[in-house]
């Protein structure tokens, strides 16, 4: 059975009068299973949004082939667009002079669908997304994260089976941002598949079954966020938790300690890294010996993984 999302060597080259090109996509392979959360991780120009409005047919790739539940994103456009839904977020794709309801009437017109269907899933969808109050409203009075629920009941309007999102929790409140990632939950228990751009390394842990970490268009990492440590080899890392600073300074001349830093939370809190598992075990022996009784091992986050996979790039794109 086909893969949901297929590239073989994926490339785009942006060329432009008063600069060298630009090499956005670089021979990228990438699979995405059906029914599967995959996250698209990679610092700001890696060239997420790029792969995935090729993918949606926005684009088209200078090199390489994409496949969509086995349809070519170049010879089968119009398959691959009944098939696939696009959330770009923002203020792209939305009328702010038309209410909620009557921006879904428009897609459903651009999508083919009669008027008796898209009345019906319109409202359905409007409900589905907490806009039910306001589906009458004008979208220029709406929030940031009302529009980016009106994208994605714009996005399921014509019930594809793929759906890629850019940043789909960008200005949700907390708890609207976790209302959003149930119903992605929900939809994919419906049997849809999700490609989902993210910078919110908590959301990927939370939400997706298998990440992939892209950056300068080249794929760095791939697999489970949970065992995403694993791309380090055999680092390690200890928790523990100590007010002295002294006592961590120690810890980072240990042999086999790679780097200690203060986490972010409880005060006193810090994570030691260690080369390998003779090192963590090195550890904790040294902070029981200063009666440091509470410690914990572990592998590195998603979120560490990134940064050292990544780099220091401060705000540089």
């Amino acid at each position: 059975m086909e893969a949901a999302v297929h590239t073989c060597r994926l490339r785009r080259v942006y060329a432009y009068r008063r600069r060298d090109t630009v090499v956005a996509l670089d021979d990228l392979s990438l699979t995405v299973d059906r029914n599967e959360i995959h996250g698209l991780l990679g610092p700001n120009g890696a060239g997420k949004t790029t792969l995935i409005k090729i993918l949606s047919t926005v684009l088209l790739p200078s090199g390489g082939t994409a496949r969509v539940l086995g349809h070519d994103v170049v010879a089968e456009t119009r398959d691959v667009r009944s098939l696939v839904g696009l959330v770009l977020g923002g203020d792209r794709g939305l009328y702010d002079r038309l209410t909620a309801r009557r921006n879904l009437l428009f897609w459903g017109a651009l999508y083919k669908l009669d008027a008796r269907t898209t009345r019906a899933r319109a409202g359905a969808l409007l409900e589905r997304v907490g806009l039910g109050e306001r589906a009458d409203d004008p979208v220029e009075g709406y929030s940031r994260g009302m529009r980016q629920r009106l994208h994605l009941a714009r996005g399921l309007l014509h019930e594809p089976r793929v759906l890629f999102l850019d940043e789909p929790t960008s200005g949700l409140d907390p708890a609207a941002a976790a209302a959003f990632r149930r119903l992605v939950l929900d939809l994919r228990a419906e049997g849809r598949t999700f490609l989902l751009a993210t910078h919110d390394m908590d959301e990927a842990t939370a939400l997706c079954d298998r990440v992939t970490l892209i950056d300068r268009g080249r794929m760095l990492l791939s697999g489970e966020p949970a065992r995403a440590g694993r791309f380090l080899g055999d680092r390690e890392c200890v928790d523990y938790t100590d007010p002295d600073p002294a006592l961590a300074d120690a810890a980072a001349a240990l042999p086999g300690v790679v780097d200690v830093e203060r986490r972010d939370g409880a005060p006193g809190a810090w994570r030691v890294h260690t080369a390998d598992r003779d090192g963590t075990r090195r550890v904790l022996a040294w902070l029981l010996d200063r009666d440091v009784l509470t410690a914990r091992r572990g592998e590195p986050t998603l979120e560490e993984v990134y940064l050292r996979a990544v780099g220091d790039r401060g705000m540089t794109v």
